[in-house]
Parts: C-alpha cells; structure tokens; sequence
C-alpha cells in the first residue's frame, strides 16, 4: 500500500471513530494523528467491571461506553499519552489479565480477554508514549491520581471503620481513593492535577496529612477546615449508567510495515509523517 493510501485510508478510519461519538464526543482528526489499535477492555467501575471500547492513537488514549457494537459509542474520554503511565497487577477476583492506567485527573484498572491481549495493549501505548516524547516538545506527567477502591471491596467506612447503609453512604476520596462515610470526608481540598481551581472531597486522615504538612512548614498549626460546597463535578465521576453488555472482541492493530490492519499483535511503530520517504 503507497503512502497516499494509507494516509487516505487512515483519515477515513479516524473519521468513523469520531463519527461514532455523535456530536458529543470531540474532533479526532488532526495532521499526523494514526490510529493505531482498537478493541474492547473491561473497566473497573465504582459499582462493577464494565466493558468499554478504546481506540489508540499515536498521541492520546480514547475511551467510551459501548452503544451499539461498532457504529454508536458515549462518554468520550482523551487521554494525552505523554500524561499516562502504566502499571502492570496480578489477576484479581473479578478481573484477570489486568493492569492500571494512571493519569493526573483520574487513574483505573482494565482487563484484556486474554494474557497475550493485554501484554500488547501495554507494549503498544508504551511504545507510542516513547515515540511520542522522543519526539521532543512534551514532557511527561508527574502527578497520578489514585485509583478508587471500588464499593464492593468495602462494607464499612475505612476512617471510622462504621458500616455503610442506605443512609451512611460510600464516598471516595480524591486524593486516597479510599471508601468513607460523609462524616470522614467533610473536608474539601485543592488537588492541583485533578482539577487546578474546585476544592474537591478528601477524606479525614489526608486532610490531618495536609494540615501536618502546613504545620511543619508554617510552624503552628491553623486548625482551620476546608469549604463544604459540594465537589459536583467531581462527584458525577461516582454515577456510572448501566452499560449494555457485549462480547469480546479481539483487539485490531496497525501493521506498519505492510500498512495493513488486522487482528495480530506484531507491532511497529511508523514512522512520523515528516520523515517518511
């Protein structure tokens, strides 16, 4: 395949993944972007592992809830790969071949259909991550969020150690990820990679951490709480709609080298469009 066609056929791939968002998702399109791999992952939610279908592309990660197979997909999610980093973990419980992917704002677990599956999805973010900062003019993120300890993995409050009812509800906090009642978590904090300006929900023992710090370095101790208003757009991160559960897939990748796509896992990286031949 001449590169004309790839290029041709590649804008055309690109456009069907932005297509497939609807007017709510983002523009994908942009010079020198390729798609390099698609396929389904299973993502830890708050309440439930929940299928999701990723698209990766040589410069950012982009996620969403599944629709409809293949034509209709929601909630779009771009990660910039230069803010990802990844974490290999041991087969759970529920999810097996699993890893983390941490990013400033938000940081989860996924699982692949397969050991082989999930080693390339790791090998090829990995590679594009490199290539991408080798490039120059990026450096790559410093900050994680932690991931959520999911609701079920708790019962009771892990400040207060009081159990979880209908009325002394989980929340999480933003910085630990631990499971707390309301009353270990009425403090509100400033995270600057999550968000740089809205005081968000932390519990009471990274609240006492942050006051010891300040303490240390102003040498008395304030006593004073954060804000109370309620962390909104934090929070909705919490409420995840019920998904419309699909069969595996196995994941599609680029065959640079033929400029081919298909179901294998070779994998090499091309060559960025300015010094191609």
């Amino acid at each position: 395949m001449d590169i004309l066609t790839f290029d041709k056929e590649n804008c055309e791939r690109i456009q069907a993944v932005e297509n497939s968002f609807g007017p709510s998702g983002s523009p994908l399109s942009k010079p020198g972007r390729i798609l390099m791999g698609e396929g389904h992952l299973i993502k830890q939610g708050r309440r439930k592992p929940e299928p999701k279908v990723f698209f990766l592309f040589n410069d950012v990660l982009v996620y969403g809830s599944i629709i409809l197979n293949g034509r209709w997909y929601k909630k779009q999610k771009i990660i910039p790969l230069e803010d990802i980093k990844l974490e290999d973990m041991e087969d759970g419980v529920k999810l097996k071949n699993q890893w983390l992917i941490r990013t400033p704002r938000k940081s989860f677990f996924v699982s692949a259909a397969s050991y082989e599956e999930k080693q390339a999805w790791i090998e090829h973010i990995e590679e594009c991550r490199t290539s991408l900062l080798q490039g120059g003019g990026l450096q790559p993120g410093s900050n994680f969020a932690n991931s959520w300890i999911p609701d079920q993995a708790a019962y009771k409050c892990m400040c207060c150690f009081k159990k979880f009812t209908a009325t002394n509800r989980r929340h999480h906090c933003r910085k630990c990820g631990f499971l707390v009642c309301n009353k270990c978590s009425r403090h509100r904090a400033l995270i600057d990679h999550i968000h740089p300006t809205k005081k968000l929900r932390i519990c009471n023992l990274c609240h006492k951490d942050k006051e010891d710090d300040t303490s240390r370095l102003r040498g008395d101790s304030t006593g004073k709480t954060s804000s109370e208003e309620e962390d909104v757009a934090a929070s909705s991160d919490e409420e995840e709609e019920e998904e419309v559960i699909q069969s595996h897939t196995q994941s599609s990748w680029l065959d640079s080298r033929l400029r081919t796509w298909g179901n294998t896992s070779i994998y090499v990286y091309p060559k960025p469009m300015h010094l191609r031949p």
